[in-house]
């Protein structure tokens, strides 16, 4: 899919997102993290700003996420990384799901290869998911690594996924490989690009963010897990969606990419 290089934001010193655009209004954000796309606190922020600088500097349209690792569409969290970054959750990996969950455009996951626990997670995070057909599975492997389930880790699948399926993802630890994760509801179709631009055409997906309410239209419909991202797990909390909010949350988006761009100029 990809063709026009729109802009590459650095993921620590081993990495990067690159953003092309295969088709007019059509953003493919492409992660490589080796070795595997761990979802450690530079990836959360570069992919957190890649949404930005698309939302506040580029036209409404239809934005993809893939690997450019094509093993791995991400292996999840560095736990290690977790634990010792003050903050991580709440502050890191929350506000980057946040906004993928509630994006003002569509969102297309493009799994190219495995994508296990917090990998799937952040799959799981987007309106769309297509799966590689030939290789890779998904997987919660919460069981076999002996770690528990946050609320909006668990709450984005109990809004998805049925629940004799989530029961056989988080007790069972099964490995869902294409055809069984379709069956399963887990992801939307099967094939690469071109399916990617089929769906995208049969559904008239880039003008959908044209309307002003369509992400927040995304914070009612998966108003339970916004609510414990927003507050930290709580689920009885409030969903922070009042005009007040968003157009605080929307400044500090603005605030990230006038950084960016302003660090791109010093390097010219």
């Amino acid at each position: 899919m990809a063709d026009t290089v729109l802009f590459a934001i650095p993921i620590e010193s081993t990495g990067n997102i690159t953003c092309t655009q295969p088709a007019p209004r059509v953003y493919l954000l492409t992660f490589f993290s080796p070795p595997d796309n761990r979802i450690v606190p530079a990836f959360c922020k570069a992919l957190l700003l890649a949404l930005d600088v698309l939302d506040h500097r580029f036209p409404t349209g239809v934005v993809v996420t893939t690997s450019g690792i094509s093993k791995f569409y991400s292996n999840g969290l560095d736990l290690e990384a977790a634990i010792s970054t003050p903050g991580f959750f709440a502050d890191v990996l929350y506000p980057l799901w946040r906004r993928l969950l509630t994006y003002p455009m569509p969102t297309i996951a493009l799994i190219n290869g495995h994508a296990f626990a917090g990998g799937l997670m952040t799959a799981m995070m987007h309106d769309y998911r297509l799966m590689n057909p030939h290789k890779g599975y998904l997987c919660l492997n919460e069981l076999d690594l002996g770690v528990g389930l946050r609320p909006p880790m668990a709450g984005i699948f109990r809004q998805k996924v049925r629940p004799d399926t989530l029961r056989t993802m988080i007790l069972e630890s099964k490995r869902y490989n294409a055809l069984e994760a379709l069956k399963e509801g887990l992801v939307d179709g099967l094939g690469g690009g071109d399916e990617v631009m089929a769906l995208i055409t049969e559904n008239r997906l880039t003008v959908r963010g044209e309307s002003r309410v369509y992400g927040r239209l995304k914070a009612e419909m998966w108003k339970e897990t916004v609510k414990m991202l927003d507050n930290d797990g709580d689920s009885e909390g409030s969903v922070q969606r009042d005009e007040g909010e968003d157009e605080k949350r929307r400044e500090e988006q603005r605030l990230r990419v006038g950084e960016w761009e302003s660090s791109r100029r010093s390097k010219l």
